[in-house]
């Protein structure tokens, strides 16, 4: 496994980037993938005035064994000692953390139902790409996949972080926003933004092979089990503009509404979601339904489902399943621990950690129950 450095040089309205050195020696690498937030790595390598001038905060960093996954350089630490040598820590996120210098403005309302991929690329172009000063150079709309994007929805918002707003679409819809590098014919670059959705590899169907980690296959070195019932939020009572008992109000519940001890309410204040839409130079005013659904969809996003995650250590050199080949992160699996009768038939891989030192390769997955 090599890391790959590439430098961005701003043209205009576009980015140029060009592959700038590769490095295959390394003091330990972490690469975290994750499916419902940014991903971030880390590279500690000796210190030199050659790895000094490559890795540079506001470079790309690669792999050459994974063309979907590039990090932006955001920090760079030396560290002199006499006695252990000098040495860098280069640490970053993935590239959808340039998201997170965009806010959503001006306001965005879809106040008839539309796909999540329609919805999700229109506020990517409208904050990335249609302004000048706003446009992230070299980003482009890139492929769509999966079925929960095919999900539509009415909704409206604002002034949100665009790269928080966009994790939080992922989470209610189970899906992910990734943004990678694709070559181009002239050895340059330029960045896609892509939606995808995990694939089900659990005992519970039969279309694709099953992914099973389980201490009796000797795939699953440690485990950690955690469940937390009480951060749980499942009926929503939304409020949006006016006031007093004028204030538009509602409630939203998935499926059947929950009942006495079963039902954990919030509060939720969306008096952000305007009563009027600006479109073709006039004020028009959004009809009482349709208002009344932007509330329930904002209730929606705003629910909380019961904490059940497990964090393990799975087997790196096993070739029952290899990592990114039969199974990626966002993928449903099954983890079982025998010992102690404890199945978990379909639980989400949300995270991988995986780890290159001294001792070789490790690989350290997070589950979520979906």
């Amino acid at each position: 496994m090599q890391i790959e450095i590439y430098k961005m040089f701003p043209e205009e309205s576009r980015l140029t980037i060009t592959l700038e050195a590769v490095c295959d020696t390394f003091s330990s690498f972490l690469w975290d993938i994750e499916y419902y937030q940014c991903g971030r790595f880390e590279v500690y390598i000796a210190a030199s005035p050659e790895n000094i001038e490559i890795f540079r905060t506001g470079r790309i960093v690669g792999r050459n064994d994974d063309n979907a996954h590039f990090g932006l350089i955001e920090s760079v630490q030396i560290k002199t000692d006499a006695e252990n040598g000098d040495y860098l820590t280069v640490s970053g996120r993935f590239l959808m953390c340039l998201l997170e210098r965009r806010i959503i403005h001006p306001t965005y309302s879809a106040t008839t139902e539309k796909s999540y991929s329609e919805i999700v690329r229109e506020v990517i172009s409208q904050n990335c790409m249609n302004d000048d000063n706003r446009r992230i150079s070299g980003l482009f709309l890139g492929e769509v996949s999966g079925e929960c994007w095919e999900k539509t929805t009415a909704l409206q918002i604002s002034y949100a972080n665009l790269m928080e707003w966009i994790y939080t679409i992922c989470e209610k819809i189970g899906g992910n926003a990734n943004i990678r590098l694709k070559k181009l014919p002239d050895e340059k670059y330029e960045m896609v933004f892509d939606l995808y959705q995990g694939t089900d590899r659990s005992m519970l169907q039969a279309e694709n092979p099953h992914v099973i980690f389980s201490d009796a296959y000797s795939n699953l070195l440690s485990f950690t089990y955690v469940e937390n019932a009480s951060v749980q939020r499942n009926f929503a009572y939304i409020f949006g503009q006016g006031k007093g008992e004028e204030r538009k109000r509602t409630t939203y519940y998935s499926d059947d509404e929950p009942e006495y001890l079963n039902r954990y309410e919030l509060y939720v204040d969306a008096d952000d979601i305007a009563e009027t839409v600006y479109k073709d130079g006039e004020t028009i005013p959004i009809p009482k339904e349709k208002y009344i659904e932007l509330l329930k969809t904002r209730g929606s996003e705003r629910l909380v489902l019961p904490q059940t995650a497990s964090e393990s250590e799975i087997a790196p050199k096993s070739t029952q399943y290899v990592y990114n080949k039969d199974y990626f992160v966002g993928d449903y699996v099954t983890v079982q621990h025998k010992r102690f009768g404890l199945t978990q038939e379909k639980i989400q891989l949300v995270g991988m950690i995986e780890a290159f030192d001294k001792n070789g390769r490790s690989l350290t997955p997070t589950f979520k129950k979906g």
